[in-house]
């Protein structure tokens, strides 16, 4: 049936209208308004009001609420009125004296619907970032690749690689709800070229008015809050500062991502291996003893920049080990990667002028500071509190001298009926790290959010030591054994000045296997038996000062089933004065035979 023969040739012809405009922007909504074109044309009833078309095929309230609204504008541009709403039925209460029973009266309008708010996408998100990004091209449209390239900056999340490596999704995924929404639309074969529908240029200029609002009003910047990420355990966030541009020099075997994502080629002045010797091991200080005495080096304020040095193993995949250092490359923070010691994060002040430290006392061009980040996904972290690994990390850290820790849980996606078994041990690991060994908790929900807490991180510690003296000890001074009572003595003493080391010391104090006491071993070699804490395995040390003295104290017990008997009590016994987190149980007493008793 031609068009012009059509029972309801203006409402078809606004239908028809609406059908080529969603096949030009390729929107989902072509196959709805091709239905209801077809089913329009084909039916000989001419219809009032465009309510009653919810009859036909195709045809559903908003539809119809459509043609409504178009229709009134009609009628209201050609001085014509507008057609009532379909008589209803009977009205089933009893009409007042006087009225006819019998007479219909029109259903009242029904109730309009309230207007949704104005859709605004989440600050930071793909969809935000992809709106922006078209609402600046004019109106040439963008290709994939290009519109990845701009919007990325104005994203948290990755366009290019998942935020979860057990996901596929990454922000580009947002598109697929632009164009749902209809505020995009797509054009072009083979390669496609995305553009801003009018209603999707609406919503760029609305994102433009809220940013200029906030900045008119004075609230902090965005990207404080971004950079911040998800809140942590008694935790505020790291205001974002502005980040530092003087590319770093290095002092050992390292690669410095720069803008241009270059790589500088290492420095061959000192290896991993040559830092091992450097502090002695010396002999044990008594407590109460004298301490050595020095003259600090000063590392006056200027002389020095504060950088963010990571260990060579943090890694989103093992297809992608690039990923953190190039996203905090991105983000203006200057990032050196080496094999560390201890920890997984930490921050030097990188002296500007080389050579500095080495002609006053001290090795390389780097002084570690008070900040070391000890950082696991939540399956590492179940891992290592099933195989002893994570006491074994605390203890190393509590070691190391470090004033401030933080451990930071990437709360990653988990199969829930594995997790469920191991919950309540990591939700009591988190506790006892925060309340017994006094670090910082920090959780994040992905890697991106760790990347953007380690930057504000950086930012936040460039503008607290760029501006201040650093007083750093003389490496000469230092050994393996007084270390420790040396910093806890100058921090009691001096609370209000901070004392550094140089990088190659401190690497060379948290070696694992090299300056390692008997006693240290001691411990370690305790804690492999489950059951046994940091804080017991010390315990136990002063009974026993050595292994052997453990293994002569089970021997000396007899044989037999009487002296299997006492070797399984033994520690128990002895050490049965203890409570607390560092009782020692039968069962723990029992293991410690098996292994040490031979039982």
């Amino acid at each position: 049936m031609p068009q012009d023969t059509c029972a309801n040739p203006l409402l078809l012809e606004w239908v028809k209208e609406w059908w080529e405009t969603a096949r030009e922007r390729n929107s989902k909504g072509v196959t709805t308004y091709k239905h209801a074109y077809d089913s329009l044309k084909a039916c000989p009833v001419t219809f009032e009001h465009p309510s009653s078309l919810q009859q036909l095929k195709g045809f559903g309230p908003k539809l119809c609420e459509r043609l409504t609204e178009q229709l009134r504008e009609h009628c209201e541009a050609n001085g014509l009125p507008m057609p009532p709403y379909p008589r209803g039925k009977k009205r089933a209460a009893k009409s007042k004296p006087g009225e006819d029973d019998g007479e219909e009266e029109p259903e009242p309008p029904a109730k309009k619907a309230r207007k949704p708010k104005p859709y605004v996408p989440a600050y930071r998100s793909g969809a935000y970032a992809l709106v922006l990004a078209l609402s600046d091209d004019g109106h040439d449209g963008m290709t994939k690749a290009e519109l990845i390239a701009e919007a990325q900056p104005h994203c948290d999340a990755s366009f290019s690689a998942p935020t979860d490596p057990t996901k596929f999704y990454t922000a580009w995924n947002s598109m697929k709800t632009l164009e749902q929404k209809e505020f995009v639309y797509a054009r072009g074969r083979p390669l496609r070229r995305y553009y801003l529908t009018d209603e999707g240029l609406e919503v760029a200029n609305r994102i433009r008015e809220t940013l200029d609002s906030r900045a008119g009003a004075g609230s902090a910047k965005p990207s404080t809050t971004a950079a911040a990420g998800p809140s942590a355990s008694r935790a505020g966030r790291a205001p974002a500062l502005p980040a530092a541009s003087s590319r770093p020099t290095t002092a050992s075997p390292v690669v410095v991502l720069d803008d241009e994502d270059d790589v500088i080629p290492p420095r061959t002045t000192k290896t991993k291996t040559e830092f091992a010797n450097v502090v002695a091991d010396g002999t044990v200080v008594p407590e109460g003893s004298d301490l050595p005495t020095f003259a600090p080096i000063r590392l006056a304020p200027g002389s020095f920049t504060v950088e963010l040095v990571l260990d060579v193993r943090e890694v989103r995949a093992k297809t992608d080990r690039d990923y953190m250092q190039a996203e905090l490359t991105k983000r203006g923070i200057k990032t050196t990667v080496r094999a560390l010691e201890l920890g997984d994060a930490l921050w030097v002040a990188r002296c500007k002028q080389p050579g500095w430290l080495a002609r006053l006392g001290a090795e390389g061009d780097e002084v570690v500071l008070d900040w070391v980040v000890e950082r696991k996904r939540l399956d590492d972290l179940v891992s290592s509190l099933k195989d002893g690994r994570f006491h074994e990390q605390k203890f190393r850290l509590r070691r190391s001298g470090v004033k401030n820790v933080v451990y930071l849980v990437e709360e990653i996606s988990m199969d829930a009926v594995h997790f469920q078994k191991y919950e309540e041990a990591v939700q009591s690991a988190m506790a006892s790290m925060q309340v017994v060994n006094g670090y910082f908790l920090k959780r994040t929900e992905k890697m991106d959010d760790t990347i953007r807490y380690l930057a504000s991180m950086t930012r936040m510690l460039k503008q607290v030591y760029e501006g201040k003296q650093l007083n750093v000890i003389p490496t000469r001074t230092l050994t393996a054994k007084n270390y420790l009572p040396l910093m806890k003595h100058l921090r009691e003493t001096q609370p209000s000045v901070g004392h550094y080391i140089s990088y190659a010391a401190f690497s060379s104090l948290a070696s694992k296997s090299d300056n390692m006491a008997l006693r240290d071993l001691f411990l370690k070699m305790l804690m492999c038996s489950k059951g046994v804490t940091g804080e017991k395995a010390i315990e136990i040390q002063k009974v026993w000062k050595t292994p052997n003295a453990l293994i002569r104290a089970f021997e000396q017990c007899g044989s037999g089933d009487e002296g299997k008997r006492r070797k399984i009590s033994l520690v128990e016994t002895r050490l049965g004065h203890l409570v607390g987190r560092k009782k020692i149980s039968r069962a723990v007493g029992q293991k410690l035979a098996e292994v040490w008793g031979e039982v």
